[in-house]
């Protein structure tokens, strides 16, 4: 069987089940099984590959037919330009989140701070951030013990563990040490909404890691209180949002000394970041 065949034959099968990237999933799946680049892989269609490959990409169109995401399957996902191992007991990493490292990086620019990451997760946004100051140093701490390991790994990964320290820890145990920045991508997503999310989401992916608690914004309104005592002075709390929340999340910051100084749109122009400092 040909390449080409066997893209078109799974991708088939996954637009039977709903699977919208179904041609998409279906190349990453082949790419991965032919140890090929996804490019090297499209301009060869005509190669003709054995029965073990055949068998190898059935299984993995299985599992995506049955919901699970991609990351997942191949264990691995692209942030900020570096591969970050991932799997279900951490939330996989999402472009948005991109925005708010691209603008903590250009506030800080040629600067050495400390950073704290507040439900680090796979350790992406500490670790991006670390790999564009060269000088700097972090903090990512996760109520999940699976997950820091996970962090931990991709800190080894990106050669950043002499500058990185993971930690399982709830906010209230953080207390010693005073932060240029905390950034932030909590649950946000309300209780009752969780229901509605895709099956690929809220059957594999972490609900410590979505669930905001009954109006979204529990974890959000933790971070704030806490980043009052570990900040710096003139500090700067870098959190990410769900879709409609800037208003109440903004009047919560300010009510806590906070002042709004940027904010993050993303492709939709939905604000999805708030970059504030704390002024005491």
């Amino acid at each position: 069987m040909e390449v080409l065949e066997l893209i078109n034959n799974g991708s088939k099968h996954l637009k039977d089940k709903k699977i919208l990237s179904y041609k998409l999933d279906s190349e990453i799946l082949l790419s991965k099984v032919l140890n090929k680049t996804r490019e090297d892989m499209l301009i060869n269609l005509d190669q003709r590959v054995g029965p073990k490959i055949i068998n190898n990409f059935l299984q993995l169109i299985r599992r995506r037919s049955l919901k699970e995401p991609i990351a997942h399957i191949l264990k691995e996902k692209e942030f900020w330009s570096k591969i970050f191992f991932v799997n279900k007991n951490a939330l996989i990493p999402r472009p948005e989140t991109e925005l708010l490292v691209d603008k903590v990086i250009k506030i800080y620019k040629n600067r050495d701070i400390l950073v704290l990451d507040i439900g680090t997760g796979s350790g992406c946004i500490l670790l991006s951030i670390l790999s564009e100051l060269k000088n700097s140093k972090g903090i990512g701490i996760d109520l999940s013990q699976k997950a820091i390991q996970i962090a931990n790994l991709n800190a080894k990964k990106q050669k950043l563990s002499h500058r990185a320290n993971f930690l399982r820890s709830s906010l209230t145990d953080i207390y010693f040490k005073k932060f240029d920045l905390v950034v932030s991508n909590p649950p946000y997503i309300m209780r009752k909404d969780l229901r509605n999310l895709q099956d690929d989401i809220i059957k594999f992916e972490p609900k410590l890691a979505l669930d905001g608690g009954n109006d979204g914004l529990d974890v959000i309104k933790k971070v704030i209180y806490k980043s009052k005592s570990i900040l710096k002075i003139k500090g700067i709390l870098a959190l990410e949002i769900g879709f409609g929340q800037f208003k109440k999340v903004s009047n919560i910051l300010k009510s806590n000394k906070f002042k709004v100084r940027y904010l993050v749109k993303d492709y939709r122009e939905n604000i999805r970041c708030i970059i504030s400092t704390f002024e005491n």
